[in-house]
């Protein structure tokens, strides 16, 4: 199946070797997406030791600019923030921070309501308290897709 990959040069470049997102089909699916800022080490709200460790954070601050970072993948792609249908959602201290980000997550999801999963984990790879995994349904899938499926049937009816 085809697929076609995406990168936002608005957004945070992945810290690793992956597209920020890549569709397949009629789906668009998103690489982990945090709050770091664009074209910068930037953590809204974080301040960091000497070593790099966290010494406090503003998870209010880090939620805003996370789904700040998810609209700016999402326009890239051609998407929309009504699009998105699954929203898996790393939080790095369950206990202190879920109440505020459920709170700004209902301010940003009041129309669409997307199925979502929000699992504590133990750390993320750069000193950030949430990261977000997103699939988005499109209303059309890619063109080459339509063509290789469009070119697949035409031959069937052929006899080819």
């Amino acid at each position: 199946m085809m697929s076609e990959k995406f990168n936002a040069e608005q957004a945070p470049k992945p810290v690793g070797l992956y597209p920020h997102a890549r569709q397949v089909g009629n789906l668009l699916f998103l690489s982990g997406v945090g709050p770091r800022q664009a074209n910068s080490a930037d953590i809204p709200g974080v301040v960091l030791n000497k070593n790099g460790d966290i010494v406090s954070y503003d998870i209010e601050a880090q939620c805003h600019s996370v789904f700040k970072n998810i609209r700016t993948i999402l326009t890239a792609a051609g998407a929309d923030w009504m699009d998105l249908v699954d929203v898996t959602v790393f939080l790095t201290n369950m206990k202190d921070d879920f109440a505020t980000y459920n709170r700004i997550y209902g301010e940003y999801f009041f129309d669409n309501m997307p199925c979502r999963t929000t699992v504590e984990i133990n750390k993320l790879p750069t000193p950030i308290a949430i990261e977000l995994k997103c699939i988005a349904a499109l209303t059309t899938p890619l063109a080459s897709t339509i063509t290789t499926a469009t070119t697949a049937a035409v031959s069937n009816i052929q006899g080819g």
